[in-house]
């Protein structure tokens, strides 16, 4: 088996690395990440205090309660693999894999 590879117009060869794994015990929830990724790739949500993960309510009101922020990653199949999330994450949370075809 090979790495999936892409031929860019200047004759380079570029193997994609797609999100694996975020480290949730790493990460800040600083939400710099789901800022760059334009594929609706991670969605940032609550952990308690009993280590449950919590939806973050969209409207503002702060109804829920939890001891932090962390990244996860909702839609995985939406990775095109440009790493960009990896390259501004200051805790370094991610770990990225190329695809064996």
């Amino acid at each position: 088996m090979a790495d999936f590879s892409v031929t860019l117009p200047s004759g380079e060869i570029w193997v994609p690395q797609f999100v694996a794994d975020l480290n949730q015990e790493k990460c800040i929830g600083c939400a710099r990440c789901v800022r760059v990724c334009a594929r609706d790739v991670l969605e940032l949500v609550g952990v308690n205090e009993d280590g449950d993960v919590i939806h973050i309510d969209p409207d503002g009101d702060d109804d829920e309660e939890y001891e932090k922020k962390v990244m996860t990653i909702a839609h995985k199949e939406n990775c095109v693999g440009c790493q960009a999330c990896s390259k501004v994450c200051p805790k370094k949370c991610y770990t990225h894999e190329a695809v064996q075809v």
